[in-house]
């Protein structure tokens, strides 16, 4: 059984020390629905994030 995971969105933003927690409330309150979100700091500009949505 193969599981597939879509990217619906990217988009960078300013990084901010609390961003993470935004992340981990969408992840808890939106698994059920099949979303998925991702944070990871741009490499080339750490003042940068990258803030991903993803369908499961």
């Amino acid at each position: 059984m193969e599981s597939k995971i879509e990217v619906l969105a990217t988009v960078k933003i300013q990084n901010s020390p609390d961003l993470y927690k935004i992340v981990d409330c969408l992840n808890r309150t939106l698994k059920k629905d099949d979303l998925m979100f991702g944070l990871a700091l741009d490499e080339k500009d750490q003042n940068q994030a990258i803030f991903t949505i993803y369908r499961t």
